[in-house]
């Protein structure tokens, strides 16, 4: 069984602003202010660019990676294998993108462990959401089109 790729792309576009609106609200709770999009728009050169890579990566890259090669990588069920795919989203940018951004290893300059696990939550529930998706978007539970008559 593989995942539908254009029905899990719908779950990168319910999970992402799922995961940008929990970062942005569990933040100011934890006392640090983690700015997804402001961080990459510093990068980019805007505030636009930032949103559109944001969006573009949750909604096509990322989703797509998960559809055709850390879906058959992870084991366990689809849940699992989403928040495990969102858990490795996270370590890869803590260890290269955030620092490459200048937020440091582990969210070193932009809050630490708080941002850190602020960031982990966001990213286990965008997986989280995109394998629930994925269960759902099964090509062998789609309906089976009727052959045409001969």
């Amino acid at each position: 069984m593989k995942p539908n790729p254009s029905l899990v792309m719908v779950g990168g576009l319910l999970g992402t602003p799922v995961m940008t609106v929990l970062i942005y609200l569990l933040a100011p709770w934890l006392g640090v202010q983690t700015d997804i999009v402001g961080t990459l728009a510093e990068v980019l050169g805007g505030w636009k660019m930032g949103m559109l890579v944001h969006i573009f990566n949750g909604v096509v890259v990322f989703p797509l990676a998960y559809a055709f090669v850390a879906y058959r990588l992870f084991p366990g069920p689809p849940v699992a294998k989403g928040a495990a795919f969102g858990a490795g989203l996270w370590l890869v940018s803590q260890l290269i993108v955030l620092p490459l951004m200048g937020a440091g290893f582990f969210s070193a300059n932009i809050g630490g462990v708080r941002a850190s696990a602020v960031l982990l939550l966001g990213h286990i529930a965008y997986g989280g959401l995109l394998g629930a998706l994925a269960a759902l978007a099964h090509e062998d539970l789609l309906p089976v089109k009727p052959k045409p008559a001969a």
